[in-house]
């Protein structure tokens, strides 16, 4: 039954108004009265927010897997116990790899013999344009620590140093990237600097399979890359260094790997895992996003694993 008379009406709009005037200023106002009401008028009625609408999620329309399987624009999977291919697509194009360049500068540059245990200085020449760094100019760091930084987190400004502490003037340093290439058989690769910020630095997707065979065959390197994390002091910060290597954190036996990303290469990842009793080498390079380097790459392990009478086409 509804209120009438006049005088409740009056006073349940004094009590509506006083209840209002003691609200935040940003709330909202309850419905009107009587709106939508079968029965007598509340003060609780008045008070009620109303409720916050749901918010509807937009499905992600999922990209339909290409043919092959993979994203990414060049790719290959060998074994390289006995160097069979066992899958590629565009495995002999030259195209830029982004800091898959380090892992070739990290063998030049512990061709040198350094000591590594010798603390070296961080200029600006180094930060400028480097990109994301935890160093700061006149920090003192080990050249050890400094190679981490550069194969673990792919710090480009801890590269530059690197190679300015060689031993080794900077164009004889890519001289000998170049000439290590011609050794290790990478008829298309060449570079042109040590860090991979340059597009000009290109290879193929099997040269980058032979390079981080022969990487990971340095034991500094392959404990390095394989290591999720780590932290180190200097005099001035304390630093904690992540892994960019996913595979890292899941089933696989890594045995060596390193990321890689400009925009004109897109994102580029080689591995070496032991899988079910068999080495494998997986290189992608030009992935659309950072997850699907990765999922390209568990892909193509599976094909592998998969029993040989349901083996099918990734």
């Amino acid at each position: 039954m509804c209120l009438r008379a006049p005088g409740a009406t009056r006073l349940i709009a004094l009590l509506v108004f006083a209840t209002m005037a003691e609200a935040a200023p940003a709330a909202t106002p309850g419905p009107a009265p009587g709106a939508g009401s079968t029965g007598p008028l509340t003060l609780a009625a008045t008070t009620t927010k109303p409720a916050t609408p749901v918010r509807r999620r937009r499905a992600r329309r999922r990209r339909p897997l290409p043919p092959d399987g993979v994203f990414s624009r060049n790719a290959i999977l060998l074994d390289p116990s006995t160097g069979e291919v066992l899958f590629e697509k565009n495995s002999s194009r030259s195209v830029p790899i982004a800091s898959l360049t380090k892992l070739m500068t990290s063998l030049v540059f512990l061709e040198q013999d350094p000591d590594l245990d010798r603390e070296v200085e961080v200029t600006m020449t180094e930060i400028s344009g480097a990109g994301s760094t935890q160093l700061r100019r006149n920090e003192r760091v080990p050249l050890g620590e400094l190679l981490r930084m550069s194969l673990m987190s792919s710090d480009n400004c801890a590269t530059r140093v690197l190679m300015r502490e060689s031993g080794l003037p900077r164009d004889e340093f890519i001289a000998r990237m170049n000439r290590k290439a011609v050794e290790l058989g990478l008829t298309g690769t060449r570079f042109v600097e040590s860090t991979g910020l340059d597009e000009r630095n290109v290879s193929t997707a099997s040269d980058v399979a032979r390079l981080l065979h022969a990487a990971a065959h340095e034991p500094l390197i392959a404990e390095i890359t394989t290591t999720r994390s780590h932290e180190f002091r200097t005099a001035r910060s304390r630093h904690w260094v992540g892994n960019t290597n996913r595979l890292l954190y899941g089933r696989y036996e890594v045995k060596g790997g390193k990321t890689g990303f400009i925009r004109e290469a897109g994102y580029c990842f080689a591995t070496w895992v032991r899988s079910q009793g068999r080495d494998l080498i997986a290189v992608v390079l030009g992935a659309p996003t950072n997850a699907t380097r990765f999922a390209d790459t568990v892909r193509l392990l599976q094909k592998v694993q998969q029993p040989a009478a349901t083996q099918t086409q990734l």
